[in-house]
C-alpha cells in the first residue's frame, strides 16, 4: 500500500468520457484523446493492498491488482506493465471491454465506492505501448510440435499465444477475412478501435504465430484433414449462435440480429463500404435485449442518426443497490448505464429502455417491411404477457440481440471431428478441456480419425465449452487450455491455467 490513508482522502473519481454531443458525431472509442495518467495514479493510491484481495476472486484471470496498482501509483509503469501481462495476454481489450466484476468485489466496496480498476488497467496497457515495454516474445527454441487454433476470438488468440511463446508452430484459423472473431465485427469501434486488435496481431507475427484468413474449417476445409495435419488442435470458435424470437412477423423485411447489423456497420468503419447495407438513419428503432450487445446496437443506432431509439429488457428494472441474495462481492444485478444510455439521454432526454416487457407481434407494411411492433407488460414470475398493457412502438428497423445459445449446430465442423454437446448445448469436454466423442460419432473420415480425437489432441476453449461470456473468461480459458495443450505435447508444461472448465462466475 503506497498510501494506507489513501482510500480515505481520495474519493472515487472514474477518466471522464468525452462529451455526448462529441462522440455521437464520430467513431472513435469514448475516450480518446482524455487525460488518464495523473487522474489514474491517484486513484490506483486508493487500493487497500488487502490481505485477502478479493477482486482476485471477481476476476478469472487471477490478475494481480494490488500489485501494478501499487506501481501505477508510483508512476513506475513498466513494473505495473509487467504485473498485469503476467496474468493478461491482452489487457488494453479487457481495460475496455470487460464490464469489471473485479470493481464489485473490492473489499471498498462493502460500504465504499470501489478502486476504479478498469480505468488503471487501461491507463498502464496504453502507457505500455507508447513507452515501447510491450514488445514481441519469441520462444527461444522450437519445440517440433504444430497446433492449429480454429477461431481468432480473444480465447482463440491468447491460446495461440501461450503456445506459440512456449515453442509451438502455432496456425489460426479464422473464417472471415480479417483476425478478431467478434472482437473485430461485434465490438463498435466507440468501445475498442481495431487499432488495439490489429497492433497485438503484428506482435504475434512478430513472435511466430501464423494467420489463416477466409478458411472455413469444417466448410472450405475438413476439420479431420486439419487434425490430420497437426500436432494438437484447440478448438475456439466462439459461442455465435443466435437466439431467435419465434413470434408473428418474423419473416418481414427490416428485422435483423445483433451481430448481423454490427457487423455491416463495423465494415464501413474498416472503409470495406461507404455506407452500411442495413442503416438505423432516419428511421424508429426498437432494440431487443438489455443485455450488452443491446447496448452497442443502441450506441451504433444513434450513431448513425436514428429517428428514435427504444431498448426492451424483459427483466424487471433493477434497484440502485446490491439485494440481499447478492451480496458483497458477487456481481450483482443493479441499475447500470452503459455509454450508450447516456448518449440516448444526452440525446433523446430519456432512458431509452422499457423494462418488463415482451414483443407479442410485429406489424408490416403491403411490401413485406416491419413497420411497428406490438408488446406488453410482463409478470414479474414466469414472465406471462399481460394483455391488458399491450401496446404498439414504431419500428422501421428492429435488432434482435437476444444472446447466444452456444456454438452453431450440426455443423461440418461438429461432423467432422465428432464433437457432442453438453447439457447446456456446448461442446463436451472432459476435465482436462479435451474434447470429448461419443462412440461411432464421426459419420465422415476414417475410423482412425475417430480414435485420434477419441484419444485425444483435439481441445476446446472459450465459448465453445463455456457458453456466452465474458472477455475475461475468454483469455483465462484460452491460456488454460493453452497450458493442457502444452502438457499433451511435452508430457508437462510451465504455462499458467488460471481457470479449469467447470469453473463459473463467483455467486451467491
Amino acid at each position: 500500500m503506497t498510501d494506507p490513508h489513501g482510500f480515505l482522502r481520495t474519493p472515487r473519481r472514474p477518466v471522464p468520457a468525452r462529451p455526448v454531443q462529441e462522440r455521437l458525431s464520430d467513431w472513435n472509442e469514448v475516450y480518446a484523446g482524455q487525460a488518464r495518467l495523473p487522474l489514474v495514479s491517484r486513484q490506483a493510491g486508493r487500493c487497500m493492498d488487502c490481505g485477502i484481495p478479493f477482486c482476485h476472486s471477481g476476476c478469472p484471470l487471477g490478475n494481480l491488482i494490488p500489485e501494478w496498482n501499487a506501481y501505477a501509483r508510483k508512476g513506475d509503469w513498466w513494473a505495473a506493465a509487467e504485473r498485469l501481462h503476467a496474468t493478461n495476454n491482452f489487457p488494453e481489450f479487457t481495460g475496455r471491454l470487460c464490464p469489471a466484476p473485479c470493481e464489485d468485489a473490492c473489499v471498498l466496496t462493502i460500504n465504499a465506492d470501489p478502486v476504479t480498476i478498469k480505468n488503471v488497467e487501461q491507463a498502464i496497457a496504453d502507457e505500455s505501448w507508447a513507452r515501447g515495454y510491450t514488445t514481441p516474445q519469441p520462444p527461444e527454441r522450437l519445440s517440433g510440435r504444430t497446433v492449429a487454433v480454429i477461431g481468432s476470438g480473444p480465447a482463440g488468440l491468447a491460446a495461440a499465444q501461450q503456445l506459440t511463446r512456449a515453442g509451438h508452430t502455432v496456425a489460426v484459423y479464422e473464417r472471415a477475412d480479417r483476425i478478431g472473431g467478434l472482437l473485430r465485427y461485434g465490438i463498435p469501434a466507440f468501445k475498442m478501435e481495431k487499432c488495439h486488435l490489429d497492433r497485438r496481431v503484428e506482435q504475434m507475427r512478430a513472435e511466430g504465430t501464423k494467420f489463416r484468413t477466409g478458411v472455413d474449417v469444417g466448410g472450405d476445409l475438413d476439420a479431420a484433414e486439419l487434425a490430420d495435419r497437426y500436432d494438437a488442435l484447440v478448438i475456439a470458435v466462439g459461442a455465435t449462435g443466435q437466439r431467435e424470437l419465434p413470434v408473428p412477423g418474423r419473416e418481414l423485411y427490416g428485422i435483423h440480429q445483433a451481430m448481423e447489423y454490427l457487423t455491416l456497420a463495423n465494415r464501413v468503419v474498416e472503409g470495406d463500404r461507404d455506407v452500411p447495407a442495413v442503416t438505423a438513419e432516419g428511421r424508429h428503432v426498437v432494440i431487443i435485449g438489455g443485455g450488452d450487445t443491446g447496448s452497442d446496437c443502441l450506441g451504433t443506432v444513434l450513431r448513425q442518426g436514428a429517428a428514435s431509439a427504444v431498448q426492451l429488457d424483459i427483466n424487471p428494472e433493477p434497484g440502485a443497490a446490491r439485494r440481499d441474495t447478492e451480496p458483497w462481492p458477487v456481481y450483482p444485478k443493479v441499475y447500470r448505464i452503459s455509454h450508450a444510455h447516456e448518449e440516448a439521454r444526452g440525446r433523446d432526454g430519456a432512458d431509452p429502455r422499457l423494462f418488463s416487457c415482451a414483443t407479442l407481434r410485429f406489424e408490416g407494411d403491403r411490401t413485406g417491411h416491419v413497420r411497428a411492433l406490438r408488446l406488453a407488460e410482463v409478470e414479474p414470475e414466469g414472465r406471462r404477457p399481460r394483455l391488458e398493457t399491450e401496446q404498439v412502438l414504431p419500428a422501421d428497423l428492429v435488432v434482435l440481440a437476444l444472446g447466444f445459445f452456444g456454438p452453431e449446430r450440426d455443423t461440418g465442423l461438429m461432423r467432422q471431428l465428432g464433437l457432442t454437446l453438453d447439457d447446456r448445448g456446448n461442446f463436451a469436454r472432459d476435465a482436462g478441456f479435451a474434447a470429448e466423442t461419443a462412440e461411432g460419432a464421426v459419420p465422415e473420415g476414417s475410423a482412425e480419425r475417430a480414435a485420434r480425437a477419441r484419444n485425444g489432441g483435439v481441445f476446446i476453449a472459450g465459448d465453445a465449452g463455456r457458453g456466452q461470456s465474458l472477455v475475461v473468461w475468454a483469455i483465462a480459458e484460452g491460456r488454460s487450455v493453452a497450458a493442457a495443450t502444452d502438457r499433451y505435447l511435452s508430457g508437462s508444461t510451465v504455462l499458467p491455467a488460471p481457470v479449469a472448465p467447470y469453473d463459473r462466475p463467483l455467486i451467491a
